[in-house]
């Protein structure tokens, strides 16, 4: 991650900090929206590291200072978390859950409101549909954003989330809110 002093964003611009949660990988990315457009700022990676030396509390530590530190450096005006999904394995959902609670309180502590997105909500708002694979996200997130290769997948997801949270804030194509669910194609409140 570099810590070079980036410029906040211009007078009109919203800059969004995406979020993609995890214990050894959390990826980030910040993209600028302004009038229907998105432009690409930075995006990368908080490791927390593989060897066992590095307990939870460790990497929770690593994970919170990251994402203040990617605050500091971008100065985004929100934060967009994709939300835990529940896995197979219970205490591979637990310790995912601890790793978003993380960056959330990584996010708040700066001041930064917190916008959260199903895997579904992003997957609909980058490719069109719900249940995209990787790869796809990451392709779409490269188009969307006129970038020059793939970013790798933790940034791509991070990237998808904050490109979520700008379609869902304008006209026509605004996805569902935190209080609202889609039934049959239609929106309702939930």
């Amino acid at each position: 991650m570099s810590t070079a002093n980036v410029m906040a964003p211009s007078p009109g611009v919203t800059r969004i900090l995406g979020l993609d949660p995890g214990l050894r990988v959390t990826g980030f990315g910040i993209i600028d929206t302004a009038n229907n457009r998105l432009g690409y700022v930075a995006s990368g990676c908080i490791r927390t590291g593989d060897n066992a030396d590095h307990g939870l509390p460790d990497r929770l530590k690593a994970i919170l200072n990251g994402v203040r530190e990617v605050i500091a450096t971008y100065r985004p005006g929100i934060a967009a978390v994709e939300k835990v999904f529940v896995n197979i394995n219970p205490q591979s959902t637990l310790l995912l859950g601890q790793a978003r609670g993380a960056v959330i309180c990584g996010a708040v502590s700066c001041e930064l409101p917190v916008a959260e997105y199903t895997a579904l909500q992003i997957k609909q708002a980058v490719v069109g549909h719900g249940k995209a694979a990787k790869e796809q996200v990451q392709y779409m997130v490269a188009r969307l954003l006129a970038l020059a290769a793939v970013p790798q997948a933790d940034a791509a997801d991070a990237l998808a989330c904050a490109i979520c949270h700008a379609h869902g804030n304008s006209g026509m194509g605004a996805i569902a809110g935190p209080f609202a669910r889609r039934r049959g194609g239609r929106m309702v409140n939930a």
